[in-house]
């Protein structure tokens, strides 16, 4: 065997140290010690494919600890023995359901005590890391005098993320250790960024291949291996007058991703820093207090909830993905992208269409992405060698699965259908990206229906999460569960949808556009109208929202809902059709509601617009009501799913929690007697459903 594969074999085992012994003291570590008098710490969580930070770990670190204070060994040596990574975080388990800021400090005091005996330790400390080393993690790593990355290494404070900012003394050691500016920015935005980085900044002190592991260690311990020093310019950031002058900046660039009320994590984070940054031990005593405040929260405690709903999404996908080669008809905007994303996933894609200007247009969207999105460039080659121009439509005939994504229009979607029924080979799997037409109707031409899923995407497919695998009465279970199974293969969320027009997450949408499209004819402006659904928390508004979806599909949508759902449903407007014949369709031809200029609207100067709470509950409600209307009807059956769904799939307001988490926050009756309200004033399409009676 020759010493090149020797060495890829050996990066793929990890280097532990001395072999542990069976049993042992300890549930969650093993403790060894080489033969140069340096002690292993292997992490090694019972029962988790992942390293996590939980109370009970820590209890046992701590014992560990006292061993190593007694003992004095030559050096440690902390690793991880999970190939996963190093260490995922702090148990975001024991974060549910906080509700007293004392009770918090005083738990997360006990760890703080422990990572400062950690720091104390007066020997040498080495962090040996590979894969993942984020939020609690990296505090530990912060902790160790050296830190030694594996080349696969990944480095962020996701805390953010939950509503939080570090809390195991991150925010005081990371801002002294790499320049301020810099550790600021990584811990407000939650980014990760790798081992090269890693060491440019002095956060690692060393990067090293698996294999060099043991050396690099000896090197450490004996003091061989140049620790990155904090620079001058860390001290001058970090002094009283500029940290006030940053501060300012930073408040303003988070004001920009992210409004004060509804997300204060970023903001306690700056005021941290800005007031305590001079002085270690304040800022360590003050981090503790203010993450004990964020942790109890309505924010924290719903992005903790909206976490969990990521896991059980994720869960539902399964294992066992038989998807190799996917075919995708139809290369417009959603076609298109559903080939690229699913190609950069590692699945070999042909990528069909009548005409070739499609087809083309869709490669060079894909190679934009994958520019954005992937490091190297023999990785974006690769994923482009992958995604196959297909005019004739041969990749039918070896496709494991099939998607259909032409336009809306039910005889077109049975045509189709026809031509390439009779080439799909026995095992394959139909399914239709439709957003509103029932797969009955759809189902009505096949030979084997029991083939047919529907797997609907939401635009943009690189960023929005969800895909809802739609059922109809003629399904083959194993080919839903294949489905979902290929869901999770292309990192997405699957949701289980029952088929009914629009199924859940058009149908919660439609109305809340459409009433936009009401306010524009009340002479409302779309600027205020944006406006009310922003301060709400969504990420864009519906006026925006259209433009981007393209008022065409807006319209087409709509009209299918209505013939469904009547007067359930505010009527669009007729200068909507008119709009629409025009060719102003919004993002896609330039120019909707809102000029697009580099797929960016032109909002003009964004003053401070007043917004009546009446428009806000205008919009909003009608998402909860056909929520709770979607649950009483079983189109889903779990309304953790329905929450997760709107968040993962629209990206609603994640800090309330999802629309049924924010009626039973406002409080059911209230929201129903707020419907009640609306529906005299504006007509019946704001009757509440019978479903808010046992909603709970």
């Amino acid at each position: 065997m020759n010493s090149k594969v020797l060495d890829v074999l050996q990066d793929r085992v990890l280097e532990l140290g001395p072999k542990p012994g069976a049993g042992g003291p300890y549930r969650h570590f093993k403790l060894t010690r080489d033969s140069d008098g340096v002690a292993w710490v292997l992490f090694d969580r019972k029962d988790s494919s992942a390293n996590t930070l939980s109370a009970e770990v820590m209890e046992e670190f701590a014992a560990i600890l006292t061993v190593l204070e007694n003992q004095t060994p030559a050096g440690v040596v902390i690793r991880s023995a999970k190939t996963s990574g190093f260490i995922a975080g702090a148990d975001v388990n024991e974060f549910r359901g906080a509700a007293d800021p004392g009770e918090v400090e005083t738990t997360i005091g006990r760890a703080h005590a422990i990572i400062d005996r950690l720091e104390a330790l007066k020997i040498p400390t080495v962090a040996v890391i590979h894969g993942f080393c984020l939020g609690g993690g990296l505090e530990v790593a912060l902790a160790c005098r050296t830190r030694i990355a594996i080349d696969n290494a990944r480095f962020g404070f996701p805390e953010v993320m939950l509503g939080l900012h570090p809390g195991l003394g991150g925010t005081v050691r990371f801002t002294r250790l790499v320049n301020p500016m810099q550790a600021m920015t990584l811990m407000l935005t939650g980014k990760t960024i790798d081992a090269r980085k890693a060491k440019s900044l002095g956060l690692a002190d060393a990067v090293t291949q698996e294999r060099h592991v043991r050396n690099a260690v000896k090197d450490a311990v004996a003091g061989r291996l140049k620790r990155g020093r904090p620079s001058v310019l860390n001290g001058l950031l970090n002094l009283g007058p500029v940290r006030g002058f940053l501060g300012t900046r930073m408040r303003r660039e988070a004001a920009k991703a992210a409004p004060q009320e509804h997300y204060p994590a970023p903001y306690a984070l700056i005021d941290l820093w800005e007031k305590h940054g001079g002085s270690k031990a304040a800022m360590l005593a003050a981090e503790k207090r203010s993450f004990a405040e964020l942790m109890v929260t309505s924010t924290a405690q719903n992005l903790i909830r909206v976490f969990f709903l990521r896991e059980q999404m994720k869960k539902l996908a399964g294992s066992g993905n038989t998807v190799k080669h996917l075919h995708v008809i139809g290369a417009g905007a959603m076609g298109g992208d559903i080939a690229a994303w699913c190609a950069h996933q590692d699945i070999r894609v042909t990528l069909a269409d009548m005409k070739p200007e499609p087809i083309a247009a869709a490669i060079k969207r894909a190679a934009g992405l994958y520019g954005k999105i992937v490091r190297k460039r023999t990785g974006i080659r690769d994923r482009l060698d992958r995604l196959v121009p297909d005019l004739s439509g041969d990749g039918v005939r070896q496709a494991d699965l099939i998607i259909e994504a032409v336009s809306e229009k039910l005889e077109l979607k049975q045509k189709v259908y026809a031509a390439i029924e009779p080439k799909m080979k026995p095992g394959a799997i139909l399914a239709t990206n439709t957003s509103s037409i029932p797969l009955q109707e759809l189902r009505a031409t096949l030979q084997r229906p029991e083939r047919l899923v529907g797997l609907h995407f939401f635009n943009p497919v690189s960023r929005l999460q969800l895909v809802e695998v739609v059922s109809h009465d003629a399904a083959d279970l194993q080919v839903l569960k294949q489905a979902m199974a290929f869901v999770g293969a292309i990192d997405r969320l699957p949701l289980p949808v029952q088929s009914s027009s629009g199924f859940l997450v058009n149908r919660a949408l439609t109305p809340y556009m459409l009433e936009a499209m009401v306010m524009l004819d009340e002479k409302i402006d779309k600027t205020v109208i944006d406006a009310a659904a922003e301060k709400f928390g969504m990420p864009m508004g519906p006026i925006e929202l259209a433009d981007q979806v393209g008022l065409d599909i807006c319209l087409a949508v709509g009209d299918e809902l209505r013939s469904k759902f009547g007067d359930a449903l505010p009527q669009p407007p007729d200068w909507l059709r008119e709009k629409v014949a025009k060719g102003e369709l919004g993002r896609k031809t330039g120019k909707g509601f809102y000029d697009w200029r580099e797929g960016k609207a032109d909002k003009g100067e964004a003053g401070d617009v007043q917004v009546q709470p009446e428009i806000i509950d205008r919009l909003m409600l009608p998402i909860s009501n056909v929520c709770v209307a979607c649950l009483r009807e079983g189109i889903v059956d779990d309304p953790d799913l329905v929450d997760g769904a709107m968040i993962f799939g629209t990206g609603y307001a994640p800090f309330r929690g999802g629309p049924l988490k924010y009626a039973r926050t406002r409080g059911a009756e209230n929201v129903a007697a707020n419907l009640r309200g609306l529906a005299e004033k504006f007509g019946v399409r704001f009757a509440p459903d019978p479903g808010w009676d046992s909603f709970k």
